[in-house]
């Protein structure tokens, strides 16, 4: 019994460490991804500069559209910082291409449909299909340098100013 009980706390450690989210001071997990902008974009093709990555839900959605939307009409808060910004999601390019244009964003949103990515960052875990609505603040080292769990999807642009003026990231 004692043997049993040891196998399965086993288990569900290795499982819950197989799913678990990179934290602050991390190297961020590298990634290649298509963007709806019709590029690939990497983490390390974008070194030296502080990266933003907004994981949403599911594209076509109340809350995902009203965060993209925001970050559209609000984004020269945005582009003010020397930074590289994008949303990501599990939906499939070509999804994310129809959304990104019915709403006419000027930023790409990255596609991650085999959850690799998704997974490597912690937004993907077991009994969760798609991603958490968590944005990723990657310095020039690629180190985390901040999480924020807690997105408000009508004032995401403002929200993501606001850390990158806290984090000290320079303007253009």
């Amino acid at each position: 019994m004692k043997r049993t009980l040891s196998l399965t706390a086993a288990l569900l450690l290795t499982a819950s460490f197989a799913y678990a989210a990179p934290e602050v001071g991390d190297k961020a997990p590298d990634f290649k991804l298509q963007g709806s902008d019709g590029k690939e974009h990497s983490l390390k093709d974008l070194a030296g500069k502080t990266v933003v990555i907004a994981w949403f839900p599911k594209a076509f959605t109340g809350g995902c559209t009203a965060e993209c939307k925001n970050m559209k009409e609000n984004g020269a808060v945005i582009k003010a910082f020397d930074v590289a910004y994008f949303t990501a999601s599990t939906d499939d390019n070509d999804t994310n291409t129809k959304f990104a244009e019915s709403l006419s964003l000027d930023y790409p949103i990255l596609s991650d449909p085999g959850k690799k990515t998704a997974e490597a960052y912690g937004v993907v875990h077991e009994g969760r299909q798609v991603p958490e609505r968590w944005t990723f603040y990657i310095g020039p080292d690629g180190e985390i340098q901040a999480i924020d769990k807690m997105v408000n999807t009508k004032d995401a642009a403002n929200e993501i100013a606001t850390q990158l003026e806290e984090l000290g990231v320079q303007k253009k």
